[in-house]
């Protein structure tokens, strides 16, 4: 009576771990499976933006020493307001020099979108 129950239960298990994996497998095939899209916007400095609503010309000279310091560098995306933290188009790479040149300025970036814990992510295939 046990060993059907046991068999039961291993025929359970296997059949869950097979739903985690496909999960998995399927998290995994959408994070790499971003397409490239362009979006406009505006270059703004993630802090200055998020504590205090700062953008705009007036405000490019601490936009651009944020970024340099190391805050990370965002794109306010015209229309919707939704911001994107920009990333380089490789890991171990810099942003484009562009980036630094146009801040607090209206840019079209291209590149692929990722999401992860409610961010929003857009890498920098090209910048104009």
């Amino acid at each position: 009576m046990e060993s059907r129950k046991e068999e039961a239960m291993k025929g359970n298990m296997k059949f869950y771990l097979l739903i985690i994996f496909a999960v998995i497998v399927t998290g995994a095939i959408q994070v790499y499976a971003a397409e490239t899209v362009t979006v406009k916007g505006e270059l703004i400095d993630t802090y200055c933006y998020a504590t205090m609503g700062a953008k705009g010309p007036s405000h490019r000279a601490c936009a651009t020493a944020c970024v340099k310091k190391g805050i990370p560098a965002g794109l306010l995306e015209d229309g919707t307001n939704k911001v994107y933290v920009l990333l380089p188009n490789k890991d171990g790479s810099s942003l484009p020099p562009e980036v630094m040149e146009k801040m607090a300025e209206k840019v079209t970036i291209t590149g692929k979108v990722y999401s992860q814990g409610g961010s929003q992510f857009l890498t920098i295939e090209a910048i104009k």
